[in-house]
């Protein structure tokens, strides 16, 4: 009997593979580039073999992609059909990361081809998969994540943190890159003092004990930080006592090198003694 389900899907070149490797390496029984019509009734036949108690299944465009418009009505099925409420997870990335991605690869985007560039069906499977994005409750922007992070990020939303407990991943940006995508707070701090105008303190990040020094001085930051701060703790029980697994906080500055830096590293500090959370400063490379 599944006791445990996930359905994956999102973008071409966006990580899914990595994904279902993840779960597969985890003992989870996989099945990718299944049609989403065909899924309730194969989930029927899987609940009738002995052994297999965590199911992965990988949905796309490339099969059947008429049957995407019915996305509601089959999930509501899968759903009467399993008692279980599966872990849908949408994996994305910027459009310029995918073309990118497909360049270095030279692989053929699947919806490619003489009347579609590669930005055209890009944009076609996004509207696509809208209907699995809108429904999905677990969703990841990969497009600043390396395969290990990728990995990592997984287990945490998908195995690790199957419990009640609330997995929070802080990420420190740039705006000149763009928002993360899978961001549910996002603060903006580039209004604040800017030591990239200090001749300096310019080649710091953050982390560094320089910066930390200069910005334990400054008011604006430190009314930002606890500002964010006080926010924070004051909803995140909250949050633990709803049906969520993970919360995603963005702190962003125009370089993402030194305020936002700062105050989610601040903000990891405050929080991981008591809370599974995990840091990622995109645009340093940490």
């Amino acid at each position: 009997m599944v006791q445990q389900m996930v359905i994956i899907s999102g973008l071409s070149g966006s990580g899914k593979s990595i994904a279902l490797q993840t779960l597969e390496d985890d003992g989870f029984f996989c099945i990718d580039n299944l049609p989403i019509s065909f899924v309730p009734r194969f989930i029927e036949e899987i609940q009738q073999k002995k052994g297999i108690a965590r199911l992965a299944i990988g949905v796309d465009a490339r099969s059947f992609p008429e049957d995407l418009s019915e996305v509601e009505l089959i999930f509501d099925e899968i759903e009467a059909c399993t008692a279980l409420t599966p872990k849908i997870l949408f994996l994305d990335a910027n459009d310029d990361v995918l073309i990118k991605r497909y360049s270095h690869t030279r692989r053929r985007h699947p919806l490619s081809g003489i009347e579609k560039s590669l930005v055209d069906a890009i944009h076609f499977e996004r509207e696509l998969l809208s209907p699995i994005r809108h429904r999905a409750n677990v969703f990841v922007d990969t497009s600043f994540l390396n395969v290990h992070e990728l990995r990592s990020i997984l287990k945490q939303r998908l195995i690790e943190n199957e419990g009640n407990s609330l997995f929070i991943h802080i990420i420190s940006f740039g705006y000149r890159n763009g928002v993360p995508l899978d961001a549910d707070f996002v603060f903006d701090a580039r209004m604040l003092t800017n030591p990239h105008w200090i001749p300096h303190l310019r080649e710091y990040t953050g982390l560094d004990q320089e910066i930390v020094d200069f910005f334990a001085d400054t008011e604006d930051i430190q009314d930002f930080y606890n500002d964010i701060a006080s926010f924070i703790t004051k909803w995140l029980p909250s949050f633990k006592k709803g049906t969520r697994s993970y919360l995603t906080i963005a702190v962003g500055c125009t370089g993402g090198k030194h305020r936002s830096v700062y105050l989610a590293q601040r903000l990891f500090e405050l929080l991981q003694a008591e809370n599974n959370v995990l840091v990622k400063h995109r645009e340093i490379n940490i």
